[in-house]
């Protein structure tokens, strides 16, 4: 089977029609049409039935769900291994969201080439979904991102807890006002966590996708905003940065999100590596203040519990 046939089908059952997964492939609504036709010639069953509302699945196209994207991740991994470099092993392809990369990610990278030397790495930065996408094609063997949607055939397993803390250059701040608050984007979880909190503040001034450069840009020029506690700990020491008093905190936990039936030492060993960091990362008992006032949410996801279908 042409692999582009599986790739289609799963990029439709996503998008919930032929017209915006085109739009996600970079292709013509009528080769999405060809390759579904060819794919039911192929499987001699209709496998999508239109509607007003986009399109639904068979009882075939259920029944192949199960199977494309183990198909697809099959043909990427066998593609990754071939091109194994000299002197490696086998290739592990790894992604993670643009705020974990600074330690997480590159304290992992240390700790596999000092444990798995002879594997081959392949690193990416990148957004949750796209990342998520790509380990559900088998482009990546794993990713690591904060807010993992529902996606069939993936498994996810939560590494860390981090806290967002509000923070401020002026000690006399009381709470979350313009001019100087800066909004950054930590996720849904987060902004559903923000919007009950101060549902008063609805439209800042200046809000940024990237919370290091958020967290610069305050330092710098001056302001409020939620940040990374670890990350944010050095300017608090210093004095250059300040807890808001009162301000509620929130949970921001890290995901390692990977195919659900992919058990191989390769992965383990990823996995082994990220566990190790992660939990070196972990705040210990009795080192820093007290968790904060507000209470955390969950976030639904249970440890190595595989992403039900939407």
């Amino acid at each position: 089977m042409d692999i582009e046939l599986a790739r289609t089908f799963l990029a439709i059952v996503e998008a919930g029609s032929f017209v915006r997964a085109a739009e996600r492939l970079n292709v013509t609504q009528t080769t999405v049409s060809a390759r579904v036709r060819s794919l039911e010639d192929q499987l001699r069953r209709p496998v999508f039935i239109r509607n007003k509302a986009g399109v639904a699945l068979t009882a075939a196209g259920e029944q192949f769900l199960r199977f494309a994207p183990t198909l697809v991740q099959v043909w990427e991994r066998a593609r990754h291994q071939v091109a194994v470099p000299a002197g490696r092993r086998a290739v592990l392809a790894m992604g993670g969201e643009l705020t974990l990369w600074n330690p997480l990610l590159l304290n992992w990278m240390v700790w596999m080439r000092r444990n798995a030397p002879d594997l081959a790495l392949q690193t990416q930065v990148g957004l949750s979904d796209g990342l998520l996408r790509q380990v559900a094609d088998g482009v990546l063997d794993l990713a690591v991102v904060y807010s993992p949607r529902q996606w069939p055939g993936l498994q996810v397993e939560m590494l860390m807890e981090e806290t967002l803390v509000l923070v401020t250059t002026d000690p006399s701040t009381e709470g979350v006002s313009d001019p100087d608050y800066v909004y950054v984007d930590w996720g849904a979880d987060f902004a559903a966590h923000h919007g009950l909190n101060f549902p008063q503040f609805s439209n800042p001034g200046l809000s940024i996708g990237l919370g290091p450069l958020g967290l610069d840009y305050v330092v710098q020029v001056g302001g409020t905003g939620y940040f990374r506690k670890r990350l944010a700990q050095p300017y608090l020491a210093s004095g250059r940065l300040h807890l808001v008093p009162h301000g509620p905190e929130f949970p921001l936990p890290a995901y390692a999100v990977y195919p659900e039936n992919a058990g191989n030492d390769d992965l383990e060993s990823a996995l082994a590596g990220l566990r190790a960091v992660a939990q070196a990362e972990e705040p210990q008992p009795g080192n820093g203040p007290a968790p904060a006032e507000a209470p955390k949410a969950s976030l639904g996801h249970d440890a190595g519990v595989p992403i039900p279908a939407e």
